[in-house]
């Protein structure tokens, strides 16, 4: 086995694992689903017709419900895929609260 090929298992091995997996999901989810937040509470905070503050209110709702919305999809997977994966999803899940 060459060098490459060895760095290519190696690499293949380190995705393959389910923590991972996991926290690129993670990262997915929350970079478009940060972004498409950060966009409506553009044009809510810069609308002459609302007060400052209802862009609070929907950040805050926006929290708590991102942490549902999470729960919800980690469950759903972990039917498909397993109880190693729910293990592993509620560790990353257990470690980004803290």
């Amino acid at each position: 086995m060459t060098e490459i090929e060895a760095e290519q298992t190696r690499l293949q091995r380190f995705l393959a694992n389910p923590l991972v997996k996991s926290f690129i999901a993670y990262s997915i989810f929350r970079a478009f689903y940060g972004m498409g937040i950060l966009i409506v509470t553009y044009f809510i905070a810069t609308s002459e017709n609302n007060p400052w503050w209802y862009s609070l209110i929907f950040l805050a709702f926006s929290m708590v419900f991102s942490r549902l919305l999470f729960r919800w999809i980690k469950k759903r997977r972990a039917k498909e895929e397993g109880p190693d994966v729910a293990a592993t999803l509620d560790t990353q899940s257990a470690a980004a609260e803290t």
